[in-house]
């Protein structure tokens, strides 16, 4: 099962998202992979010394020599390993354009890897560029978190028509998996009214579950951990562990 985690909209939670899932399905005893796609490099600095790292998914969707096991290393967290990243990916965009391999270089690479892990949770970068189209060939299935903000909805149409496209050809078998509200302030009146907004426009695509603002959840990464271990009893806990049950059973 190969999870990407996506939106091309910056700071609705995306990679909070990536690192709590892939530590509460780890948790729960699957062997678990996070690959860490986008150039930011925060969902691998939430669990390693990326100073220390010497080689990243840069090297492996750019060399031929560098096999994708070379790169992958363990966390903190039991069952859960990560590919991480690195600033220099950054310039893998420009390098996949026009190359006639470009979409599939991750898919190709990952080819040995998949079948070693039962989950597979990919943090993208917040654009649609060609990262991310990696990423969503590479995959069983999509999963949208979106920030609980008056704005919440512009640029899903992008997205959707993207996962649509990449439906139509490269890779017919990704699913919406579904779409999550993030950062959501339940005290106001236009969260109420841009959770209905979000419901109207996705169904039962919507998750149940919640994640609220939580200063637990923005700390977390700053300590080299999870939310399990760093805040275990907080609301964030709680709602991931709830979100990660309720993908468990779509999946």
């Amino acid at each position: 099962m190969i999870i990407t985690v996506a939106n091309q909209k910056g700071g609705v939670g995306k990679t909070t998202t990536a690192i709590n899932l892939s530590a509460a399905v780890a948790n729960k005893g699957f062997k678990t992979l996070l690959i860490d796609l986008d150039p930011q490099a925060n969902s691998s600095m939430s669990y390693v010394d990326v100073r220390q790292i010497t080689k990243s998914m840069y090297d492996v969707m750019v060399s031929e020599e560098v096999p994708f096991e070379d790169v992958i290393v363990s966390t903190p967290v039991d069952n859960l390993s990560l590919a991480p990243s690195r600033i220099a990916l950054a310039k893998l965009e420009s390098k996949l354009i026009g190359e006639l391999d470009g979409p599939f270089r991750l898919k190709d690479k990952m080819k040995d890897v998949g079948s070693h892990y039962d989950y597979v949770f990919i943090d993208t970068p917040p654009t649609l560029g060609m990262i991310t189209v990696n990423a969503l060939v590479a995959s069983t299935h999509v999963l949208v978190p979106i920030q609980s903000s008056y704005f919440a909805l512009e640029g899903t149409d992008d997205l959707l028509e993207t996962i649509e496209k990449i439906k139509a050809r490269p890779n017919p078998n990704l699913q919406l998996l579904g779409v999550v509200i993030t950062m959501h302030d339940k005290r106001t009146t236009l969260a109420k009214d841009i959770h209905e907004q979000i419901g109207n426009v996705f169904g039962d695509r919507l998750f149940n579950t919640i994640i609220t603002k939580s200063i637990r959840l923005e700390e977390s990464p700053a300590y080299k951990e999870s939310i399990f271990t760093f805040a275990p009893k907080s609301s964030g806990a709680m709602e991931y562990y709830s979100l990660s049950e309720e993908i468990l059973s779509r999946v």
